[in-house]
C-alpha cells in the first residue's frame, strides 16, 4: 500500500462488532442519499450529491475486522476526469485493544496526484473523522 493514499484512523470505547455496523450505516454518516446494501461480499450501494454519485461494491467483509468498498463507477462532476474515482478503493481496518476500537480508513487510489485530492481529503476527514466519529461515539446521525 502507497503512503501517499489517503488515510484516517479513530479510536473509540466501542466494540469492534458496532465499528463494523457504524461503517456500514453510510446513510447516517456520510451520504443521506443511499441506495442498496454496504454489509457483505458482493453488497452494492451508491451515494449521491446532487449531480455527483459514486457506486461501490463490496469485494472483501470480515466482520468485526474489514471491508473494502471497490468504486465501480463514479460521476465527479466538478472534475475534468469525472471517473476519477473508478477502480479505487476503500478499505476499512479494524482492531481491538483493552476495549478501544480503532478504525483505519485508507482509500487506495486518492493520491495527491488526482485532481481531486484535496477536496476528497477534505470531505473524507469531515465525513469520516467527524461524522462516522460521532455515529459511533454518540449514535448521532449526520444532518447534512
Amino acid at each position: 500500500m502507497e503512503q501517499n493514499n489517503y488515510h484516517s484512523t479513530f479510536s473509540a470505547n466501542i466494540t469492534p462488532a458496532q465499528a463494523y455496523n457504524d461503517i456500514s450505516n453510510v446513510a447516517a454518516w456520510w451520504a443521506k442519499s443511499f441506495k442498496g446494501k454496504a454489509q457483505q461480499v458482493g453488497d452494492t450501494f451508491t451515494v449521491q450529491f446532487g449531480d455527483t454519485f459514486v457506486a461501490f461494491e463490496i469485494t472483501e467483509a470480515i466482520p468485526e475486522r474489514k471491508v473494502v468498498w471497490h468504486v465501480t463507477d463514479c460521476n465527479l462532476h466538478w472534475l475534468k476526469n469525472k471517473t476519477e474515482w473508478t477502480g479505487t478503493s476503500i478499505n476499512w481496518d479494524i482492531a481491538s485493544k483493552n476495549g478501544i476500537t480503532t478504525i483505519n480508513m485508507t482509500h487506495i487510489g486518492l493520491t495527491p496526484a488526482l485532481e481531486c485530492y484535496e477536496n476528497c481529503r477534505e470531505g473524507w476527514d469531515e465525513h469520516v473523522l467527524e461524522g462516522l466519529f460521532k455515529l459511533a461515539t454518540t449514535g448521532e446521525v449526520q444532518t447534512k
